[in-house]
């Protein structure tokens, strides 16, 4: 079984270079040889062109009404002729790839000028004949460098094809791993930043949490929970009112006869809602109520409010103690008492100004929740980045070691 070499990526190409310099660098060197040599050529088509150019031209001037139109029909030859071959591009480095499209671009350019020449050189004769053989001797010179180039591509340059290859896999890799170290760093930094943003944010809702517990914040919170303690409780005793209640807001607002006053019909929309604050908005003895619960009572007592006789019975119970017993008494005191000590507590100096400095925190909160997220999406785009490119490096080593296994036979793991 054959021996696996370990090679690190920075060596590689040293050593590749060594490995096959016997066979890599003489057919290089030619492969530059006859770049340089189609180059000249094209050179000496582009004057041999020229000349055609200028002696078409010349003629023209004469206007010699024997030569102008030929004259002319030679000059836009020349014109077409030169701008073909200036279009071709000259790879500045030797590769087969390069090579290869130097010959394609080559063998497209010569094909039209040698189109153009058989339809129509044989119209310009007999004029011209010195420089239209000149061009065509060049013409033929370069076609001939074609031929070799392309059998030299197709049959001695083609067995290098996989070790330039190779070469490019190691350049482009080494420049993958700067560029994966830079994405490490990267996350790392984005990480740290995230790390320091949560730290703060800890902080912050820690002083939000110090803040809350101090005297005025925290005697509201618990006069809120007393408030809505009392609304509960006070909805309990108004259960059985609550059906009539709507009906009779109903009656009021769509129908006649409720005998409701606006007043009474705003208090009554608040004790469907919100019982607590209808109540402790009462003055004493909540006269606003019991007159609502007076007209309700004759109402249904009328039948207008369409009610179930149980549903009414209890209404009846619930309205006799709240007027004759004064069943709500106490908690119509609670409710009040709740309710001052909320708008004092709103209205202190100590209040408005932790409130002020809760509004604060919770903006500068938000900031960094911004600044959060926005280097997360950094760290994101980071960690695709860096495992694309990964792949890429795996990817290359792979090929890396495929293609030296064909070139040279041997095992090789690329580090």
């Amino acid at each position: 079984m054959t021996e696996t070499q370990n090679l690190n990526l920075n060596d590689l190409k040293v050593w590749l270079e060594r490995e096959t310099s016997s066979t890599f660098v003489p057919i290089h060197t030619k492969a530059k040889k006859i770049r340089d040599e189609m180059v000249k050529s094209l050179d000496n088509l582009v004057e041999a062109a020229k000349v055609l150019l200028e002696s078409s031209g010349k003629e023209v001037e004469k206007k010699n009404m024997k030569t102008l139109n030929r004259a002319r029909a030679l000059n836009k030859l020349a014109h077409l002729f030169i701008e073909r071959i200036r279009k071709i591009t000259v790879p500045r480095e030797v590769s087969y790839d390069g090579l290869k499209g130097f010959a394609e671009e080559t063998k497209k350019a010569l094909l039209a000028i040698e189109a153009d020449i058989r339809n129509f050189f044989p119209r310009i004769s007999p004029f011209f004949i010195l420089d239209r053989r000149r061009f065509q001797i060049v013409f033929e010179r370069t076609k001939e460098l074609l031929k070799d180039m392309t059998e030299f591509l197709s049959k001695e340059y083609i067995k290098t094809k996989t070790l330039e290859e190779t070469f490019k896999l190691i350049d482009e890799s080494k420049s993958l791993n700067l560029q994966s170290a830079n994405l490490k760093q990267q996350i790392k930094e984005a990480e740290n930043t995230i790390t320091a943003i949560d730290n703060e944010i800890a902080e912050i809702k820690h002083k939000m949490t110090e803040l809350s517990s101090k005297g005025g914040i925290s005697q509201l919170s618990q006069i809120d929970a007393e408030i809505d303690t009392l609304n509960t409780e006070l909805k309990s005793k108004l259960q059985h009112l609550q059906k009539p209640f709507i009906k009779l807001q109903s009656l009021a607002t769509h129908g006649e006869g409720s005998g409701l006053t606006p007043e009474e019909l705003g208090k009554l929309d608040k004790y469907v809602e919100n019982p607590f604050e209808a109540l402790a908005t009462e003055p004493a003895n909540y006269p606003l109520l019991r007159q609502i619960l007076q007209k309700l009572n004759r109402l249904m007592h009328e039948d207008k409010l369409k009610l179930k006789p149980e549903k009414i019975r209890k209404a009846e119970q619930t309205i006799n103690n709240i007027i004759n017993q004064n069943d709500v008494a106490s908690l119509y005191e609670r409710c009040v008492h709740a309710r001052m000590r909320r708008i004092q507590l709103l209205e202190s100096a100590e209040l408005a100004e932790t409130k002020s400095d809760l509004v604060r925190l919770r903006g500068l909160i938000e900031g960094q929740e911004r600044r959060r997220i926005h280097f997360e999406s950094e760290k994101n785009l980071a960690e695709k980045a860096y495992t694309q490119t990964s792949d890429r490096i795996r990817n290359h080593k792979s090929q890396m070691e495929k293609n030296i296994q064909t070139f040279l036979g041997r095992n090789v793991r690329v580090e």
